[in-house]
């Protein structure tokens, strides 16, 4: 499985690179479960896909070559505003993790989030999907990873921009595929590693996201794949202790990892 996992990855990231360097529509790549069931979301094991997200067709060759990522990762993991909305999120014996949102780049996974948040929708669901050095899953009532929907009832479009990255500490939607978003939700955890930085070297990458990933961390094949709306900015310790615990071979914790509740309020 292991094996099977870095092919897909480099299939991504061969696929993304095109997107980045020299597809005319900026199209993407979309992502697809590990589980045999198409219904399961997931934030990894992507495949290719013909869909374009509502906001992915500007992103351009141009563009990307353009972007200061240094810049805006940052900005990324800046600590918010006064006054700016955050979330708190209290995990059962773990402790809390807040975050700060991306309005301005993902309207609609914010404020999916926050009304779920607010509604209690999240209160008492575990995270259902934890894999070391990779991410922490949660967001589905079924624990599953098969269910859960957005506030509108039905899915919603991919909010790509290339101000955002899935560096280590993001908050991401996790989905089945191109503009699947429900309810369930990912926590990037992965750090820098020098075989990745390699890799996107070899593959063209622009050379200041490369930059950025070194010293960001987190999963460049999800980069343009899942829609990034938030960054923690305190209780990284966290996300690391509940990424260590034991799971079994679905990569289910053991021992249930439970979100008690999610307060949002001002910073």
């Amino acid at each position: 499985m292991k094996i099977l996992n870095k092919c897909i990855i480099l299939l991504v990231m061969l696929v993304l690179i095109v997107s980045l360097t020299g597809c005319e529509n900026g199209k993407n790549t979309a992502n697809n479960s590990n589980s045999t069931s198409s219904s399961n979301s997931s934030a990894s094991n992507s495949s290719n896909s013909k869909n374009s997200s509502s906001n992915d067709k500007n992103i351009t060759r141009e563009k990307a070559e353009e972007t200061d990522y240094v810049a805006n990762a940052e900005k990324q993991v800046a600590l918010p505003n006064k006054g700016e909305t955050i979330a708190v999120m209290h995990i059962k014996n773990y402790g809390d993790i807040k975050i700060k949102f991306f309005k301005d780049v993902a309207p609609k996974a914010v404020e999916n989030f926050i009304t779920h948040a607010k509604d209690g929708y999240y209160n008492g669901l575990a995270f259902h999907r934890v894999i070391e050095n990779f991410m922490i899953q949660s967001g589905d009532p079924t624990g599953t990873g098969a269910g859960g929907e957005s506030i509108w009832g039905k899915d919603f479009e991919d909010e790509f921009s290339l101000d955002v990255v899935p560096y280590r500490g993001a908050l991401c939607m996790a989905n089945r595929g191109a503009n699947t978003n429900g309810s369930q939700f990912f926590i990037e955890q992965a750090g820098y590693d020098e075989n990745t930085v390699k890799m996107l070297e070899q593959y063209g990458y622009p050379q200041k996201l490369i930059e950025a990933y070194k010293t960001y961390g987190g999963s460049m094949h999800l980069f343009l794949v899942h829609t990034v709306f938030g960054q923690v900015i305190e209780g990284m310790d966290v996300v690391d202790k509940i990424a260590s615990t034991e799971t079994n071979s679905s990569d289910k914790p053991v021992e249930d990892v439970v979100i008690e509740s999610i307060d949002i309020m001002e910073y």
